[in-house]
């Protein structure tokens, strides 16, 4: 998980942002302001979106957070309205394009690592953010979601509006697409993604 979970914000803080403390929102919005922004970059790759979607999240989180109830961390519940925002902002991207969700694999053809912009020298090849970025917006965010942030393909699956079965078929893809990228043997992308949890 990121760093939300790290973050530790008083129950009374909360309290009183519920109850519209100007300086209590405030006080949250610094804790996590950076992290939501890091978040949403990795989804848009677009500095001037990811602050848009950061606005977005906190405007929806001050008007809400009278309703959290403390069932999970604050944090967890940030970072999934984040995530949220950042996944309404591509569903309206595709939607512009006209495309569906399936639709954005193809984006990027088959090919070798240097076809994809990234060197197959092996020193340059480990740069996993490189990599992620050469991924479609739908890869990387499910990739990102499973990997990075520890969503279930459940959960996935319910905040794209799709199966498990999709989740999973989508980090397959993205597996296949960064091991040439990252010249890492296929074993060590299997499963849960292992390679990506220290990025």
């Amino acid at each position: 998980m990121s760093k939300f979970a790290d973050i530790q914000i008083d129950a009374a803080i909360v309290r009183r942002a519920a109850r519209g403390d100007a300086h209590a929102h405030e006080i949250i919005y610094r804790a996590f302001a950076g992290p939501v922004y890091s978040l949403c970059l990795r989804f848009t790759r677009v500095p001037a979106q990811a602050e848009d979607l950061v606005q977005e999240t906190f405007i929806e989180i001050m008007r809400s957070i009278a309703k959290f109830r403390g069932e999970a961390a604050l944090g967890s519940w940030i970072r999934r309205i984040a995530v949220s925002k950042a996944l309404m902002h591509l569903r309206s991207a595709w939607t512009a394009r006209g495309q569906s969700l399936a639709d954005d694999w193809n984006e990027v053809t088959p090919g070798d690592a240097a076809g994809h912009g990234v060197s197959s020298q092996p020193e340059a090849a480990l740069d996993l953010d490189a990599a992620l970025a050469n991924l479609p917006s739908v890869g990387r965010a499910v990739v990102w979601l499973h990997d990075v942030e520890g969503f279930t393909h459940k959960e996935i699956a319910t905040l794209m509006g799709r199966t498990e079965s999709f989740s999973k078929s989508q980090l397959s893809r993205a597996y296949q697409r960064l091991r040439p990228m990252l010249a890492v043997p296929g074993e060590e992308l299997r499963g849960e993604g292992a390679a990506l949890r220290g990025f």
